[in-house]
């Protein structure tokens, strides 16, 4: 099982270099189910606002559909036991609340590791981040 950033898709599709080559190889794992991919629905967030503010509505909604319809992708669910997590992280490590709400994600699933470049995660003890770098 394995969790994903929302950086990881947005390197897949922005990122020609290294990162991006790394993110698109993972993301193939999944999609030939060689791995399951989890993320949160938050990730759909962050990618669609992201590409829309870099090259438009109509982009972004095009690439927001076909991040829905990933194939081996299971988007996990932003609900109370989540954000009570969240806050109980926010309150621990100083961390941004969308990177919370990602860790909570995956430790309320017991995922125990994030693929991401974001290193804020290595401070937060109870989940363990894989780097593509």
């Amino acid at each position: 099982m394995t969790y994903l950033d929302a950086n990881i898709f947005l390197y897949a599709v922005l990122n020609e270099g290294i990162l991006g080559q790394k993110s698109r190889a993972l993301l193939s794992k999944i999609a030939k189910k060689e791995t399951v991919g989890y993320t949160s629905c938050l990730t759909w967030d962050e990618f669609v606002y992201t590409l829309k503010k870099l090259f438009g509505r109509e982009a972004a909604v095009d690439q927001g559909d076909k991040l829905l319809h990933f194939l081996n992708l299971h988007f996990l669910p932003t609900n109370e036991l989540v954000l009570s997590e969240a806050q109980q992280l926010i309150e621990k490590y100083t961390l941004d609340p969308r990177d919370s709400i990602h860790i909570a994600s995956a430790l309320v699933h017991n995922i125990p590791t994030i693929v991401s470049t974001d290193p804020d995660f290595d401070k937060v003890k109870e989940i363990t981040r894989v780097s593509l770098g």
